[in-house]
């Protein structure tokens, strides 16, 4: 493995944790914002960032993310507007950044543009949500041709032929879903998360396992850190950003935010 995202999965290795990937919908409430935003994600101590495509149909999402989407579109956020940003960002020495979009608006530029425009933007990985690995042949070559991690998906609905298909189509890590059902907040971990965990490991080669899907809490990132190679943290901070839109500290309460899930 190599490149920036496997180089932040051994750099938090090495210090003892797991990585923290959180998670920003693009856009929203703009993407100026979004740009200031992702400078306090990583002096809060983000390894990897996450920055969500907005859709129209964002079937993965729970209410937060899905507002979050809405946000976005009305104040004009395009694919093309984002990879803007992210060659903004990479320009500026920002952090690693994933991409977590739907299939549609890649479509739409069709794979081998979208993946040329990425890689010029400097895009580390694409996480498709509803893109089986079965149909992602044409994307997952154009976006390999340019040196962009192809980020798996498993759900613990996920069958060992599955994982194991998924895991060999990808590259950067594997995104495990902690439970069935949609993006959102959860008060308690699934029960059975870290076994969900320990058996995808066992399939999933050298690649690195994140989990999101509920973790909001301080308790829960430090739960997961300890089976997990990487936490996803995503509605807890969109939700931030939706109650504290306008205010003129917003950056500096998701930096807060960040940190309080780290250090308490």
């Amino acid at each position: 493995m190599s490149g920036r995202i496997a180089a932040a999965f051994a750099t938090a290795r090495a210090a003892g944790r797991a990585a923290f990937i959180p998670y920003l919908t693009a856009g929203d409430p703009d993407l100026a914002t979004t740009q200031t935003l992702v400078g306090a994600l990583v002096r809060g101590g983000a390894d990897i960032v996450e920055l969500g495509v907005p859709f129209s149909d964002p079937i993965a999402d729970g209410p937060v993310n899905q507002r979050a989407a809405e946000r976005a579109l009305r104040s004009g956020t395009t694919l093309a507007r984002i990879l803007d940003l992210c060659a903004g960002l990479r320009a500026s020495g920002g952090p690693p950044i994933v991409l977590f979009t739907y299939y549609n608006p890649i479509h739409s530029l069709g794979p081998a543009a979208f993946a040329q425009r990425a890689a010029a933007a400097g895009v580390d990985g694409v996480l498709v949500t509803d893109l089986p690995p079965e149909e992602a042949g044409e994307l997952h070559t154009a976006l390999a041709a340019r040196d962009i991690d192809r980020i798996g998906l498993v759900a613990p609905t996920s069958t060992e032929e599955r994982i194991d298909r998924v895991a060999a189509a990808a590259s950067g890590f594997l995104y495990c879903i902690s439970r069935t059902g949609v993006t959102g907040e959860q008060a308690h971990l699934p029960a059975g998360l870290e076994a969900l965990v320990q058996s995808v490991r066992r399939r999933a080669g050298s690649l690195p396992i994140a989990v999101g899907f509920g973790i909001a809490r301080r308790e829960q990132v430090v739960a997961v850190g300890r089976f997990a190679d990487g936490v996803v943290v995503g509605s807890a901070l969109v939700r931030a950003i939706e109650e504290g839109a306008g205010a003129g500290d917003l950056a500096a309460r998701i930096e807060s935010l960040c940190r309080s899930l780290l250090d308490g």
